[in-house]
């Protein structure tokens, strides 16, 4: 792994672990094994290294949910793998732990990334959803964008209360009972 590769990675576990304010360059650097002098070739400072981490963190997100949604499953199938997924519940979503951290939020370039994804990953599940409700697998009433937005709030909620409680249950919780509301009972 090249030294760029390395401090990006670097970033991007210390962002998820500690968020932006807590991390800081000196952590970055021991982390990664490299000197001062070698993040500064790269990037231009702690922001542009957090960018850089962000958005790749961000393509990570959306090529994995990609995976899940693009595949020949029935709507109710892609929405319940995406709920289903293998993940670190209680380190919480990488992305939605950044809406979390005041310095992220206050500057429009690094909330950008983290904007873009939350968008991104809701729009590909409402035009599932969408694609379950013309196909009569949702019921009819069902709003896709609001599916959508319950989905990722049920989800990144999830993670909140699983954090605090130190236990996946909140979440496990949350997730079926979400499929238990989408779920058609009135077909034969």
């Amino acid at each position: 792994m090249s030294t760029q590769e390395r401090l990006i990675e670097t970033t991007r576990e210390l962002l998820w672990e500690r968020g932006y304010v807590g991390t800081s360059p000196k952590a970055i650097l021991q982390r990664a094994g490299v000197g001062q002098g070698s993040m500064y070739h790269h990037f231009t400072g702690k922001p542009d290294l957090a960018l850089a981490a962000i958005r790749r963190t961000g393509e990570e997100l959306r090529a994995s949910v990609d995976r899940l949604l693009d595949s020949r499953e029935s709507a109710y199938g892609r929405v319940e793998a995406y709920l289903l997924r293998e993940r670190d519940v209680l380190r919480g979503c990488p992305v939605g732990r950044l809406t979390m951290d005041p310095e992220v939020l206050a500057s429009d370039e690094l909330r950008a990334p983290v904007d873009e994804t939350i968008a991104y990953v809701r729009d590909r599940l409402a035009t599932v959803v969408e694609e379950g409700v013309d196909r009569g697998e949702f019921a009819a009433h069902l709003v896709p964008d609001d599916v959508a937005a319950a989905i990722v709030a049920t989800v990144q909620g999830g993670y909140v209360l699983a954090r605090a409680s130190g236990a996946t249950d909140a979440f496990d919780a949350g997730v079926r009972g979400l499929l238990a509301l989408l779920r058609r009972t009135d077909r034969a």
